[in-house]
């Protein structure tokens, strides 16, 4: 399906560009453009892969020209670029507003314009019950392109969107910061041993949107349906994996905009989500602006729907936890006494 195509990544340098070129620069497809504003980190990824197939691309999502000028000739996009912190969207609002929303537009117009086959966007569980700004943006972003597949011809361009829980070890995770913490024998700092999220590798994340890539159809949302677990049985897993299970433990509290527990699924979309096996197909909402299908008729069989979130999924015990870190590269490495934790992959 790639053979001799052209595929453009936005925030390409990012852990899911990474994923990807490492699965796929050796294969026949004929050329990968990384699109993002960081010339350091481009800089950096030219070297570590040195790929006559690898091309770079100087240019924001922000900027409408740029993206539009990076995706002529281009036969696939997988829309990664996005402000992804909680924190940093909480305090700027309108930055995460005009990368994760107005960005995407950017993204999906010049798409639209230049006929690229297929696009698929990366959004968050937390753009399901959002309560920070994050997960508002994200949720925002879902809304604009559902909105933009209904007016766009499929025979043209395909656009759907994947969902993601935890990427385990992507840049701004919390596995990398509890090692190092180990690793320095500073008390492991957790916010409520309680909480549960979605835990996922990379490569998940990568046949994820691979998944949307082949069934997709416009306005599609995919899920996988990953296993969860609580933060302290992933602290317990970390200290068994460094051979510390005494180390200290600090519980710092909930912090702003967090929640106990995420939802891949809201109700109304497991109420019409189609099951794919490892995966859940949410289908767009195409009803029109009657507004009699939103105010006057209802469903009734709704009520007895649940979401589907890191509370009610499959839930890892200690051992499962441990299973699913060996899938990390550099957990091995540490086990054989390696001290060095990267900052995110």
């Amino acid at each position: 399906m790639f053979k001799d195509k052209i595929l453009l990544i936005t925030g390409g340098t990012g852990s899911f560009g990474n994923a990807v070129l490492d699965r796929f620069l050796e294969t026949d497809i004929k050329e990968i453009r990384i699109f993002s504003r960081d010339e350091k980190k481009q800089d950096d990824m030219r070297k570590k892969y040195n790929s006559p197939k690898l091309k770079f691309y100087i240019g924001d999502v922000r900027d409408y020209n740029s993206i539009l000028s990076a995706s002529r000739g281009v036969d696939f996009v997988f829309h990664a670029a996005a402000l992804k912190q909680v924190p940093s969207c909480e305090f700027h609002p309108m930055e995460a507003v005009k990368t994760n929303v107005l960005g995407t537009e950017n993204v999906l117009e010049a798409c639209i314009a230049n006929e690229v086959s297929r696009v698929v966007c990366l959004s968050t569980d937390k753009a399901v019950y959002p309560i920070n700004a994050m997960g508002i943006s994200k949720a925002m972003m879902e809304k604009v392109i559902v909105a933009k597949s209904r007016n766009v011809d499929p025979n043209k361009t395909v656009i759907s969107t994947t969902r993601y829980g935890n990427v385990m070890a992507s840049r701004g995770s919390v596995i990398p910061l509890f090692l190092r913490q180990i690793m320095s024998g500073d008390a492991i700092t957790i916010t409520d041993p309680n909480m549960t999220r979605f835990m996922m590798t990379l490569n998940d994340a990568v046949d994820l949107v691979l998944h949307a890539f082949i069934y997709g159809i416009n306005g599609d949302i995919f899920v996988q349906k990953a296993p969860a677990a609580t933060i302290d049985v992933l602290v317990q897993a970390l200290k068994a994996i460094t051979s510390k299970p005494e180390h200290e433990v600090n519980v710092i509290g909930t912090r702003h905009g967090e929640k106990l527990y995420e939802a891949l699924c809201s109700r109304e979309e497991m109420f019409v989500a189609e099951d794919q096996g490892g995966y859940y197909r949410i289908p767009s909402d195409n009803r029109d602006l009657n507004y009699s299908q939103y105010v006057e008729e209802g469903e009734q069989d709704l009520s007895t729907i649940e979401d589907y979130n890191s509370h009610n999924t499959d839930r890892l015990d200690v051992d499962g936890m441990i299973e699913l870190l060996h899938k990390l590269d550099f957990i091995a490495d540490i086990e054989a006494g390696s001290l060095i934790v990267p900052e995110g992959v």
